[in-house]
């Protein structure tokens, strides 16, 4: 399954092929304040976080957006823009040129259901607070000290079936299966290597965590730019080694989108 870059969709966060990695040191970092706003993705509030987006985490820029994704994680102009389009669909006010973090909250557009570290939006109304039970049943099956695409598939599946099997308004939206594939692939690409699709679980769980990049445990930017290949690439291995849900996808334009997805339980 791929995305395509015509038109609107965002949050994935993804980088390209582990090769040399440059820059130890990170801007500080800060939590949020009590006026301050966040997203459901971890990776978008780690780089508020450390202020390469807005700390407040308000009216982010098209300019903005590439500046902090290649600054912080080498994505490419290209696939910034493409994220920054979608975000901006999250925005309520017409005709909007910029997006706010808790945009990205308003359910079933970017945000969905069967998070890997979100409660359903049908529980409390709040989908973009880390939910540690949630988080732990994720990590569960990070079965070793090295996350592989197996396990993160895996792990995803797992979320599904929770919330198909616990909440009774559940759905998965085609750009929401689509984005719950990308997470999934974004943090072995951005975290860990794209190549040998493997991440150190502790570098993940520290993100995830603390909304913070792992520079301390030993991860840095990777010299690779993100493209749209490195983020289908993923995504397709991942959607392979998912099985039976795997989906089929329609070409449009210059990269696939993905069909309605219907997401069965396994036996």
């Amino acid at each position: 399954m791929k995305l395509y870059n015509n038109p609107p969709l965002i949050n994935l966060l993804f980088i390209g092929a582990v090769a040399a990695q440059d820059y130890p040191s990170l801007p500080p970092w800060h939590p949020p304040g009590s006026s301050d706003v966040r997203a459901p993705c971890p990776m978008l509030n780690s780089l508020a976080n450390h202020g390469y987006l807005p700390h407040d985490g308000k009216d982010i820029t098209l300019e903005k957006t590439i500046e902090a994704l290649d600054t912080a994680l080498n994505i490419d102009a290209e696939l910034a823009t493409f994220l920054y389009n979608n975000a901006i669909t999250t925005n309520p006010t017409p005709n909007a040129t910029t997006y706010s973090l808790n945009d990205l909250s308003n359910h079933n557009i970017l945000e969905h259901d069967a998070s890997l570290s979100r409660a359903d939006f049908y529980w409390s109304g709040d989908a973009h607070t880390f939910n540690q039970t949630v988080f732990d049943e994720t990590r569960s099956y990070w079965t070793g000290p090295v996350i592989d695409v197996q396990m993160a598939a895996d792990a995803r599946l797992a979320r599904v079936k929770t919330s198909m099997a616990t909440n009774p308004d559940y759905s998965m939206s085609d750009l929401g299966s689509g984005f719950s594939i990308g997470e999934t692939a974004a943090y072995i690409i951005i975290i860990g290597d794209s190549i040998s699709g493997t991440v150190e679980k502790s570098w993940v769980e520290y993100l995830f965590e603390n909304e913070r990049l792992p520079a301390e445990l030993g991860w840095s930017r990777h010299t690779a730019a993100a493209t749209f290949a490195t983020l289908n690439d993923m995504m397709d291995r991942v959607e392979n080694a998912t099985g039976p849900l795997a989906s089929k996808v329609r070409r449009v334009g210059m990269h696939d989108v993905p069909r309605r997805r219907t997401v069965m339980p396994l036996p």
